[in-house]
């Protein structure tokens, strides 16, 4: 039986994001042309493979927040379109490279393009699409943004071989854990939302302000997907609930159980984790000890934290409704049903 974590007034989730949605809705059309159009290529198995991962659903959340982050900025062009799709290209090529490091089986409910098409044409294929997106972020022509994404793209590699240092390592603590999603997943979210205020030309501050609310955001999201890994419904989930226990990935619910359990308790992530050794009723087993040790909450009052720092980022802006959405946002990541 899973377990359950109650979230303080939490609402359906796909409600919460609805104000982000509505507000950037003509301009995700936009974005999402742009994407079927780069995604075209010569080569047959890239178009194929890529639209395997663009076609199989995702929020869209990262290139929303370049284009929310450009209208609460006062933006009047059409270059934030062009770099809201160069996100969500490198968050693809992120997650097809994820797949092999990780060798998952399973993304967005649907079989990991890995399984389909093979190791070496993911990450190919993941390279084609990184390519596409420098160049349209060349196209746009604001040297700023340029430079704000090409560091993230960096910060992104440097999280993967972070993970591979830690992966199925028990004796990782909380602050390495906290830098790899720092790298892997906050950065893009924090340079999603930073690129918004530089492309409209706005001061150092407000770029400031929107590049914490990003990096705050993605950490929040990332240790609220921790928590669901061990108690959300396959259905939200898009994987099977127990996926990072079966590939023994060292997340911040497993570094809380180490740290606060028994040395029986400790044997028992070590076979299971770092041997892979994992028995039927193991994952049931992971889940009593999470309880134990409110090692799920925890995750998520964490979580909650990193949201409150996020809120606090857009002080500095006056209110409007790309504020709101970018609030409401924030309820959505931290809110999700477990």
């Amino acid at each position: 039986m899973g377990v359950v974590v109650k979230l303080a007034g939490a609402n359906d989730p796909r409600a919460s994001l609805a104000p982000l949605v509505a507000l950037v809705e003509e301009d995700m059309a936009d974005v999402n042309r742009i994407i079927l159009d780069r995604a075209r290529s010569n080569v047959e198995l890239i178009p194929e493979l890529a639209r395997h991962l663009i076609d199989s659903g995702g929020k869209r959340l990262r290139p929303m927040l370049t284009l929310a982050a450009a209208k609460l900025c006062g933006y009047g062009g059409d270059g934030h379109v062009r770099l809201a799709a160069s996100v969500e290209f490198m968050h693809t090529a992120t997650l097809l490279h994820d797949d092999v490091v990780d060798e998952s089986n399973l993304r967005r409910g649907k079989a990991a393009a890995r399984l389909v098409w093979g190791n070496e044409a993911s990450v190919l294929v993941g390279d084609f699409l990184l390519g596409q997106a420098f160049k349209m972020m060349v196209d746009v022509g604001s040297l700023g943004a340029l430079r704000i994404l090409s560091d993230a793209a960096a910060v992104i590699a440097e999280g993967e071989v972070m993970q591979l240092i830690t992966a199925k390592n028990t004796e990782t603590t909380e602050d390495d854990y906290l830098a790899v999603i720092d790298a892997k997943t906050a950065a893009l979210f924090a340079a999603a939302a930073e690129v918004g205020a530089v492309i409209a030309g706005r001061p150092k501050s407000e770029a400031a302000a929107l590049r914490s609310y990003g990096r705050n955001l993605g950490l929040a999201f990332q240790l609220v997907d921790d928590a669901l890994d061990y108690s959300g419904e396959p259905s939200t989930l898009g994987k099977s609930v127990g996926d990072d226990f079966r590939e023994g990935k060292i997340t911040l619910p497993v570094v809380l159980c180490y740290r606060r359990g028994s040395a029986a308790e400790r044997a028992f992530w070590q076979r299971t984790s770092m041997e892979g050794e994992i028995g039927e009723d193991d994952l049931a087993e992971a889940m009593r000890l999470m309880k134990r040790h409110n090692a799920l909450s925890d995750t998520i009052e964490r979580a909650r934290h990193y949201g409150t720092i996020a809120r606090d980022a857009l002080a500095i802006f006056p209110d409007c409704a790309a504020k709101a959405a970018l609030r409401e946002a924030i309820e959505f990541c931290v809110d999700r049903p477990f």
